[in-house]
């Protein structure tokens, strides 16, 4: 046992071999606590004779489980008894035990989130599909926090916190109470009852509360901070007056609020059980100095917690950069400079990490990964390119460039539903192949051998589009109107790009005779737009969204945000379609995923995870934070970049943007007011500081570096001599007297050897200018 205890610093030790009153192990990022736990529960066994089948140790995952399991075993084979679980795993094993007083099936099976729809619905007909969905989330968050449907005035102050919508309280409570008695008839549970009914059933029954607290006497919470209210109350009814009770977490660490966590938890855990011993361990054993100590200027900004600063074991490294881009193409750039150039000396792709506050930041990242050939993995979520929402999206694009796609038109007929089940689907397809049949017999006998063939446009055209609108009136009333809908809207989507095509031909005669065009062409991200509001996916995933937490809609925002660089015609969305086919083939032809790539993650995925080099991406204002978090919430996110920062071993680099393509056109963004609050310092600064940031001591930050920014292979105006080019350099913004405000985009030098650039206005048109000769009509705005 000595041998195994002499591994530990003293922090770790102290927390090992406590004992008697309450314990919370405030365990900060990297300072080794599975090691501490395992090692208690082991300790416990051999040193102190506790019976490892009084032993109770609860985490919120499986793999986690699974590891303090093996890792207790491996040093004391009596560890095998303990009882080391999930959280929900010890309420199932619970209710199994105590079926009857908790009013449920021994035999019970779990009902999932669908299932709970089903079931919410059979028990309340009147609700619609939307209402029916909203209010299964709602449940769950009400059994999150402990609440019943005898608990109305609690519901209710709940709803207003969390800022949920209820049409009417008591109607709510009465759709509760009806689901509840419903479910308690098929004798099953839901996924929220495996920590209420527990709860509920011992805080009301005596004896069963004794029992519980006989068996277990000993009581062990990893990633306490994750705790909801009602494991929280699990955890207080669980503890006997002879319990030991030792909790681990990370106040800083708690990022989870949306699936119901509550960090009040452990900042009040003390006052809950009275007489804690508190032990924080700060000596962390994964990141240099400089990280831990940027790490430490964001997170010190929030009020709640309770304090800790943490030690760097493994000593200094490199200061941490802050790269500040024109927009979020550079970004990607950026990325993939930095990734060759380390790859090419010898650096592991899978030394790398990612990291973004959203889904839908991946797309950029895998496009320039893809044309790069640099091996990813994206963890957590689908590639871009395979979540349903975008095959969606896209569906709808390549049906409206080829109504002939069989593939496109079975994705996206009924979806969202209309109607058209999958028998009219067959019967569409097998009407459209027998005209399509019967037409090419009837050209074939019309035809001589010495004619010409007949053309296709004088034949009646064959498409899945004409196949509904030709065969409608053979459909039932409401798979009719599902059909006569989905034409109407492809019609209207097709006349929209044809009325741009005209437009763009008419532009180009008008250009011919040295005249300016008399309208703008509108950009692909209009119709993106166009499609997911009409045909109802915008609303469809929306409602998704709401339901299970996810970003759908924004993924939607990010394929129309990628299409603004195309133009609104027949020409732009072939080329659109051939970019995004480009991408998926060059995926397709790397095969399985390589065990040496980079990592792309969400902020929120990387708990518990660690890289030797990370990049957080986004560090903007309106992306990270978002703007609508204020108070509490913003106190969570300024957690969730200190876990981001945490997670970086060797080197870290942060990137923000001045500019970045939002909801369908140009915003420029302010720095994310999480890099404000760290001391410049820390920092080796790339690019030009966005006006009113924070300088280094007593110079200009981006002069400072401009060397190592251009050896990245990134344009700058600090590496350029000429002034023409250092004053219209990328991302510079402008004004013209014509065409108003914009951004230029990218620059070239001309066979002719003059500058010149491209900007983009925020009408939606993009023109070409020689700044030398055109600097009067383009003025350059500075901050």
């Amino acid at each position: 046992m000595e041998d195994f205890l002499s591994v530990l610093n003293p922090e770790q030790r102290a927390a090992v071999e406590h004992e008697g009153s309450p314990l919370l192990i405030l365990a900060g990022a990297g300072s080794g606590k599975t090691r501490v736990i395992t090692t208690k529960i082991a300790y416990l066994i051999a040193q102190r004779n506790v019976d490892p089948y009084q032993i109770l140790a609860v985490t919120f995952t499986k793999k986690a489980a699974s590891e303090m399991q093996q890792r207790a075993v491996a040093l004391d084979s009596r560890a095998t008894y303990c009882q080391i679980r999930t959280f929900h795993s010890f309420g199932a094993w619970f209710l199994r035990l105590f079926a009857s007083q908790a009013g449920v099936d021994s035999n019970f099976t779990v009902y999932d989130d669908d299932d709970m729809v089903t079931l919410l619905s059979k028990a309340n007909p009147s609700l619609t599909r939307k209402q029916t969905s909203h209010y299964a989330h709602l449940i769950s968050l009400c059994k999150d926090y402990a609440l019943t449907e005898n608990d109305p005035d609690e519901i209710a102050v709940l709803m207003e916190e969390l800022g949920e919508e209820i049409d009417d309280e008591d109607d709510f409570v009465k759709i509760y109470s009806n689901y509840t008695s419903r479910l308690r008839e098929t004798g099953n549970v839901d996924f929220g009852d495996l920590i209420l009914l527990p709860m509920l059933l011992m805080e009301k029954n005596e004896e069963v509360r004794r029992r519980i607290q006989n068996r277990f006497r000993v009581i062990m919470v990893d990633e306490y901070q994750d705790s909801n209210v009602a494991q929280f109350r699990l955890l207080q009814v669980l503890a006997g007056e002879q319990t030991y009770v030792c909790v681990v977490g990370d106040d800083d660490q708690s990022i989870y609020r949306f699936r119901g966590a509550e960090v009040q938890n452990i900042l009040q855990f003390k006052n809950h059980f009275p007489g804690t011993k508190i032990i924080c361990l700060e000596s962390n054993y994964r990141s240099k100095a400089e990280i831990l100590s940027v790490a430490d200027d964001v997170i010190k900004n929030n009020s709640s917690r309770l304090g800790k600063t943490l030690r760097a074991e493994r000593g200094k490294g490199k200061l941490p950069v802050l790269a500040f881009l024109p927009d979020q193409n550079e970004e990607c750039q950026f990325c993939g400079d930095l990734i060759e150039q380390t790859y090419s000396k010898g650096t592991p792709y899978s030394d790398w990490a990612i990291l973004y506050r959203t889904n839908a930041q991946s797309m950029g990242f895998e496009s320039e990964f893809l044309r790069r050939k640099i091996p990813y993995r994206i963890v957590g979520s689908l590639k871009f390119y395979e979540r349903e929402e975008i095959k969606d999206m896209l569906a709808y694009l390549a049906l409206l460039a080829n109504p002939k796609d069989e593939i496109s038109f079975r994705r996206i007929v009924n979806k969202p539903a209309r109607g058209i089940g999958a028998s009219s689907q067959e019967k569409l397809i097998e009407l459209y192949r027998q005209n399509r049949y019967a037409q090419e017999q009837e050209n074939l006998a019309a035809q001589s051998p010495s004619s010409e063939p007949v053309a296709e446009e004088n034949s009646a055209p064959l498409n899945y589009l004409e196949a509904c609108r030709q065969n409608a009136a053979a459909f039932s009333k409401k798979a009719r109107e599902g059909i006569n809908s989905f034409v109407e809207i492809m019609d209207f989507f097709r006349e929209k790009m044809e009325k741009n095509s005209r437009q763009q031909e008419e532009n180009g005669r008008i250009l011919e005779e040295k005249a300016e065009p008399v309208a703008g062409v509108e950009k692909l991200s209009v119709l993106i737009d166009l499609i997911a509001e009409k045909t109802g996916l915008k609303a469809y995933y929306s409602e998704k969204d709401e339901i299970a937490g996810t970003q759908r809609d924004a993924n939607i925002q990010e394929l129309s945000n990628s299409a603004v660089f195309y133009d609104l015609t027949a020409e732009g969305l072939l080329e659109f379609l051939d970019h995004i086919e480009l991408d998926r083939t060059i995926e397709e032809a790397e095969g399985q995923e390589q065990p040496d790539s980079v990592t792309l993650i969400t902020l929120h995925n990387t708990k518990g995870l660690e890289f030797n080099r990370v990049v957080i991406t986004g560090m903007e204002y309106g992306i990270f934070p978002r703007q609508d978090k204020y108070g509490n919430e913003l106190e969570e996110e300024r957690r969730l970049c200190y876990v981001g920062i945490t997670r970086a071993k060797d080197e870290l680099y942060m990137t923000a943007c001045a500019r970045r393509v939002m909801y369908g056109r140009a915003e420029y963004m302010s720095p994310s007011p999480f890099l404000q609050e760290i001391n410049p310092d820390k920092l080796k600064i790339l690019g030009h500081l966005p006006f009113g940031f924070k300088k280094t001591s007593g110079q200009n930050a981006s002069a400072s570096h401009n060397g190592d920014f251009g050896n990245l292979g990134l344009s700058h105006p600090d590496t350029e001599t000429d002034p023409i080019r250092r004053r219209y350099c990328r991302g510079t913004r402008v004004y013209h007297d014509d065409y108003g405000y914009g951004v230029i985009v990218s620059t070239l030098t001309t066979a002719e050897e003059e500058y010149a650039v491209t900007v983009q206005f925020e009408s939606g048109g993009i023109k070409k200018f020689l700044p030398k000769y055109q600097y009067k009509s383009l003025e350059c705005i500075k901050d």
